[in-house]
């Protein structure tokens, strides 16, 4: 799955990305909700039936992401600056709302290996820019999107997997 997850993230991450940029023209707001994208796409990969072509699929579930997120900041009565702030909480990180549910994803985290458990957590509670992970590990920004979507996709398969036990 990772291999070809990688195919897809590269084939297809940079042109999605340029959609979600002229749908916002806001490069922070792109690039979250490309992370949505790709997760929601994976996830649901088996949903794919080969109708359209696998970068319309996308393009497809990225716009519904951002209506979704521009939905999400009408309900609040967000500006746009105040709402691109607030996106580094509002995707994933719903699921840390209630205090068992973080303790879950805290306890889950902690049986990451490295990097995963790092990258994700300098996303998610320090707030930090890919581009900054990136240059704290002397890697990529690519390579910090690629690993932060490994680690939320890795939580979120143990987590299916904990509720079907």
């Amino acid at each position: 799955m990772d291999k070809e997850f990688d195919e897809i993230y590269n084939l297809y991450a940079v042109d999605v990305y340029k959609f979600l940029l002229r749908l916002s023209q806001n490069e922070n707001v792109a690039t979250d909700i490309l992370q949505d994208t790709m997760l929601k796409a994976i996830i649901n990969i088996d949903k794919f039936k080969g109708e359209c072509s696998m970068k319309t699929y996308l393009c497809t579930i990225a716009k519904n992401e951002y209506y979704n997120h521009l939905k999400k900041c009408e309900n609040k009565n967000l500006s746009l600056n105040d709402y691109e702030n607030s996106l580094y909480s509002e995707s994933f990180e719903n699921s840390v709302d209630d205090k068992s549910q973080a303790i879950h994803i805290h306890r889950i985290l902690h049986t990451l290996d490295e990097p995963y458990k790092e990258i994700f957590t300098l996303r998610i509670f320090a707030e930090l820019k890919f581009s900054e992970i990136a240059h704290i590990f002397g890697k990529s920004e690519n390579w910090a999107r690629v690993t932060f979507f490994r680690a939320k996709e890795k939580i979120i398969k143990i987590m299916k997997e904990e509720e079907s036990i």
